[in-house]
């Protein structure tokens, strides 16, 4: 990810997100916008946290860690505020799987620790922080202010969205909600097994490694050094894929709801993709430089929708 993708991110969000409100609603009444409130008070606690912690200890996964857990209390707030009504309760209540998953799968990795402002970091920080472009560490501390620590935490913000403005809708739960609540629940079941098939790659390729073998030493696959088995092998980025398709999916309610085709809460899942995007680049950037056979296999397979598969 570079610095002009970075301004380019932050430049979508001050100006689509205000014009599609203004030109193409809903409007907020007065209790979603004491609810906004709110939950701003807890994302800017949130952004606060992620700077000061960043700096001090070095490790700027902090946001990572929160990643999962700040659209279950925003979702959650937003159904106590709602009334409960079906549809928030639903949307709340896979909000909730899709985050113990992902702190899950985050938590195995060494990332939560009794020190909460420790464990381990993002391996793309600690390649990112050292490029020249964030050097000095002023530059760096500049772009843990308003990318790592506000864009991101606004942007975890903004996937929510959706469920907002679904507040004081009063159409019944139908048949297009089941289609939604189906369709992010599968996407969630998607990201699960994409992640056990890569923990399950990885954990076995870095024991044999411990054990003294090289990389051209070890059985296939695994020799490649990155995974290319199960949903692998026909997307590069199947969990980045599931994630997407899961605030997606959430944004369909409000279609559901019958706020419209087109509304301004679709600029969460939007900014996600462009994000994603970003990050799905550098990652391939680092896994070319260590492996040899990752540009065939980044000219053979899709990045994200499944296709093609990868043979050897």
């Amino acid at each position: 990810m570079n610095v002009k993708l970075v301004g380019a991110l932050l430049a979508v969000s001050l100006v689509a997100c205000p014009l599609l409100y203004i030109f193409v609603g809903p409007a907020l009444d007065a209790s979603q916008i004491d609810t906004l409130k709110i939950l701003g008070i807890i994302m800017g606690c949130s952004a606060l946290y992620c700077f000061v912690v960043g700096e001090l200890t070095s490790n700027n996964s902090q946001m990572d860690k929160l990643w999962s857990l700040l659209p279950i209390a925003y979702t959650w707030v937003i159904a106590v505020r709602g009334g409960m009504s079906a549809r928030l309760v639903v949307i709340a209540v896979l909000a909730t799987f899709w985050g113990l998953r992902l702190t899950f799968n985050f938590a195995r990795k060494g990332a939560y620790k009794l020190k909460f402002w420790e464990g381990e970091e993002d391996y793309r920080w600690v390649v990112l922080r050292q490029k020249k472009e964030f050097q000095p560490h002023w530059k760096w501390m500049l772009f843990n202010l308003f990318f790592i620590s506000i864009y991101q935490n606004a942007l975890v913000l903004m996937t929510t969205f959706p469920a907002l403005v679904l507040m004081n809708v009063d159409v019944p739960f139908g048949w297009m909600d089941a289609v939604a609540a189906a369709l992010m629940f599968g996407f969630i079941v998607y990201e699960t097994v994409a992640d056990e098939q890569q923990w399950a790659f990885q954990t076995t390729k870095w024991k044999m490694i411990k054990e003294g073998k090289k990389l051209s030493e070890l059985p296939a696959p695994y020799d490649l050094g990155f995974n290319t088995v199960g949903l692998w092998s026909v997307s590069r980025h199947p969990n980045y894929f599931a994630e997407q398709g899961t605030w997606c999916a959430l944004y369909l309610f409000t279609i559901a709801g019958g706020i419209g085709i087109i509304n301004w809460s679709i600029i969460g899942a939007l900014l996600l993709i462009v994000l994603f995007l970003g990050s799905s680049a550098f990652a391939e950037e680092i896994s070319a430089g260590k492996y040899p056979e990752y540009k065939r296999y980044c000219e053979t397979v899709s990045c994200f929708f499944p296709g093609k598969k990868f043979v050897r």
